[in-house]
């Protein structure tokens, strides 16, 4: 389940921590899952752009980071336009950077 809380002015997401297996065998709790950072993505997004069009691209994961592309829309002085994002959050659900610019 994910859940989310707006504490004071910053939002923090919490989700449900997966465990992966290291090369010795042993478990470890430090991965979230791609379903799970897509939703953070997309519930970050969804407040932040003020819209519920979000059209996700791709996911990756880099390492420790998983790095989400896309698409969203926004209105520029009456004109609607494209923006492209992209949002990198940790194996622990934290939202690291994100980036936008204009299509």
């Amino acid at each position: 389940m994910l859940t989310f809380a707006n504490d004071f002015s910053f939002i923090t997401f919490n989700a449900f921590i997966c465990p992966s297996k290291t090369a010795k065998g042993e478990t470890e709790m430090n991965a979230v899952v791609e379903k799970d950072v897509q939703q953070i993505a997309f519930e970050f997004l969804k407040k932040r752009k003020n819209t519920e069009k979000i059209d996700i691209s791709s996911i990756e994961q880099k390492g420790s980071l998983w790095v989400i592309r896309g698409t969203c829309p926004i209105d520029l002085e009456g004109h609607p336009w494209a923006e492209k994002f992209e949002v990198v959050i940790d194996n622990k659900g934290k939202i690291k950077s994100t980036e936008f610019s204009l299509l």
